[in-house]
């Protein structure tokens, strides 16, 4: 299985470019950037925070870096430390050198990174793709989660076809004349497309080869032996799946978790009012009794 990498130098550079120069404008400059040495690669970590509280460890989606958190760092910052993670296999600056092929092994990458980092637990915080990352991880570190707060994540039914056809749909708009791409995210349920900060990054992402696994749903049993904390955030237009259906099977197969649907939301819910969620995550982590 191959791994994930850029399609050439020049896709490369015209990606990090756009990311450098989003970092300088939206990113908050107290953050230390580094990279950290897996046994599946490079992971590029950007630390900011202060304080001796477990850190929140944020996780973002599918052909999303780091910066995608940028409206939440702010606010997790002022509270703990941060470390936000540049996904491996991901377009960005860390560099993907074996495949990962399970759930075991995305669980073993986190755990490098973090132990790598000193971290010895940690408030996860994802979304999409990131959160099935963060489920697994719970699921086989139990110990290393302090809490989980999970945004309309992956790990709760197969990727649907109409699923895989909004994600082309948004790729396709992304290219349109911003009025058009204004006005198509309204229909398509997409608000990254009224994000003129976030297209040129968006657009760049087609330079990379992405080939990671497909989450694989998680089974009743397993949610049962997740033990962490667990807020868990839908949207209830989610193009993912029916986020009544999966509200109900948490709160049924995770005695620790509290769902709730953001009516309005599609799986974009990560970009709904971010000052207002991430204020919601903060106060879950304080409340979150400590584990041992």
């Amino acid at each position: 299985m191959p791994v994930g990498e850029f399609r050439n130098d020049q896709a490369r550079d015209r990606f990090l470019s756009v990311y450098d120069d989003l970092v300088d404008r939206l990113w908050p400059s107290s953050s230390v950037p580094s990279d950290v040495d897996t046994s599946f690669g490079t992971t590029r970590v950007h630390r900011l925070g202060s304080g001796d509280g477990s850190p929140f460890v944020l996780l973002p989606g599918s052909g999303g870096p780091a910066l995608m958190w940028h409206a939440y760092v702010g606010t997790l910052a002022a509270s703990r430390p941060v470390i936000a993670i540049d996904t491996i296999g991901e377009p960005g600056p860390s560099v993907q050198t074996r495949p990962l092929t399970s759930g075991d092994e995305w669980s073993q990458w986190l755990r490098e990174t973090l132990t790598a980092l000193g971290v010895d637990q940690a408030h996860l915080v994802a979304t999409s793709y990131g959160g099935w990352i963060a489920l697994c991880h719970a699921l086989r570190a139990p110990q290393s989660v302090a809490s989980l707060a999970l945004l309309d994540p992956g790990g709760f039914g197969q990727v649907s076809p109409k699923f895989l056809a909004w994600i082309i749909a948004g790729g396709l708009a992304s290219f349109t004349p911003r009025p058009v791409r204004h006005a198509l995210a309204r229909p398509l349920r997409n608000v990254t497309l009224r994000d003129d900060n976030a297209m040129p990054l968006v657009k760049a992402t087609f330079g990379f080869r992405r080939r990671h696994i497909m989450p694989t749903p998680l089974t009743d049993q397993e949610l049962n032996r997740i033990t962490a904390p667990t807020l868990l955030l839908l949207g209830g237009h989610s193009q993912l799946y029916n986020a009544r259906e999966v509200a109900a099977t948490v709160t049924t197969h995770m005695p620790h978790a509290t769902a709730e649907i953001i009516p309005e939301a599609a799986h974009d819910v990560v970009l709904w009012r971010p000052e207002e969620l991430a204020q919601r995550i903060v106060t879950f982590a304080a409340n979150t009794p400590s584990r041992t």
